[in-house]
């Protein structure tokens, strides 16, 4: 509680030095021209007062006044109160702090404004002007020589010290604000790339569910319409699988949506669907014969355990390869290869029709989500058409990716 008051008042006296500078300032002439009238009138045990009353008095006065100036011109302020400090000193004035309180001063505000050169030269020259000054002056015969040099080295060297480590304070509270400011800007960008990653991360999810089911159910649809009259039953089969279709699309667009809520973890929640991933994929091949596309499935090598966020991508790279087929190809027949060598999984997709020249050429929104969530993991995607004609989506997945890659990847 002390400490908080202390702190109180000391930002409340900081606040009342910056708003009025000259008050304080002339508060603290004033008070050095107290100290040095009081300096003039001590003496040696036994020994008289010089009689130099209006003379010193003049150049003390010069002393105390000449710091009304040390925030702008801290050199002169030192220079000018040295000087007349060493004039009263040589008049007979005995040195004490009282008396040396002017260039006391004018030193503190030199090492606290300045840097460390004009420091060192004008505190040097002031320092042994002074010194030399109490060695020769008549008012110290009585005291040897050791004190006469040590006393005034002491007290000009204390504000000299207290300057200092002013400066110093003040650099390192600057510091701690300019670090305390970078650490606020870093947040708040780290707070807003956070965001913009999830943005896209969720958009590139709702692109995946949305454009791969809409598509497939427009095929069914379509297709339905078609063989309405020629083969009912046939037509009657598609509407049903169309029924599967929507229903899986809207369980999927609710699992990605439920993640943006934030009673995830709340008692009685009702439970998130899986994320999907390979074990799904021949429920992907019907949906998409239904639509009229023809699938095969390879597998080449020993299949491994993925990690969730691998099988998740490469099931979202299929069914996205597929469902570009669906909608811009006119190809019959897709094949889809999933080879296991060593420590990656190599996934093909390839159709024997032409595809329209956007997706051809990587533009659409799909090769780019494609190829965002092979590098997310640390894999890589290549997407374009085959020489023999036809398109063809060729990724490499690492089976079990570094941690810091897998972060946010979710269903």
């Amino acid at each position: 509680m002390n400490i908080s008051l202390e702190r109180r008042y000391q930002d409340r006296l900081e606040e009342f030095s910056a708003r009025h500078v000259f008050l304080v300032d002339l508060a603290m002439v004033l008070a050095l021209m107290g100290c040095t009238a009081l300096g003039g009138t001590l003496t040696m045990p036994g020994a008289d007062p010089p009689d130099h009353d209006k003379t010193a008095t003049a150049l003390m006065g010069v002393a105390c006044l000449v710091l009304l100036k040390h925030r702008t011109h801290p050199r002169t302020a030192v220079v000018v109160a040295g000087t007349c400090t060493v004039a009263a000193v040589a008049l007979g004035y005995l040195v004490t702090p009282l008396l040396l309180a002017p260039v006391m001063a004018a030193l503190y505000w030199l090492a606290a404004l300045t840097d460390r050169w004009p420091t060192r030269i004008h505190g040097l020259y002031t320092l042994l002007a002074v010194t030399l000054a109490a060695v020769f002056s008549g008012s110290m015969n009585h005291v040897s020589l050791l004190l006469r040099t040590i006393g005034p080295i002491f007290w000009l060297m204390l504000p000299l010290a207290a300057g200092k480590m002013t400066q110093l304070r003040r650099a390192y509270l600057q510091s701690l604000q300019a670090r305390a400011e970078h650490a606020e800007r870093t947040r708040e960008e780290e707070a807003r790339l956070r965001v913009t990653e999830e943005r896209v991360r969720i958009a590139r999810e709702l692109h995946d569910v949305v454009a791969h089911h809409m598509a497939l159910a427009n095929a069914q649809a379509g297709t339905a319409a078609h063989l309405a009259l020629t083969s009912p039953e046939q037509s009657r089969k598609i509407l049903t699988d169309l029924t599967g279709t929507t229903s899986s699309a809207l369980r999927e667009l609710k699992a990605t949506l439920g993640l943006l809520r934030d009673n995830d973890d709340a008692p009685g929640s009702p439970g998130l669907e899986p994320s999907p991933g390979l074990a799904r994929l021949p429920e992907l091949v019907s949906a998409c014969e239904s639509a009229g596309l023809e699938v095969t499935v390879t597998t080449e090598g020993e299949p491994q355990p993925l990690s969730p966020g691998v099988d998740l991508t490469a099931y979202r790279i299929v069914q996205e390869a597929l469902t570009n087929v669906t909608k811009h190809a006119t190809a019959e027949t897709a094949h889809v290869l999933l080879a296991y060598t060593g420590s990656r999984l190599l996934i093909t997709v390839t159709n024997d029709g032409p595809s329209e020249p956007a997706v051809a050429r990587g533009r659409g929104f799909g090769v780019m989500g494609m190829r965002e969530r092979a590098l997310s993991i640390g894999g890589e995607l290549c997407a374009g058409p085959r020489p023999q004609g036809g398109f063809e989506v060729t990724t490499a997945l690492p089976l079990q990716p570094s941690p810091h890659l897998t972060e946010g990847i979710t269903a």
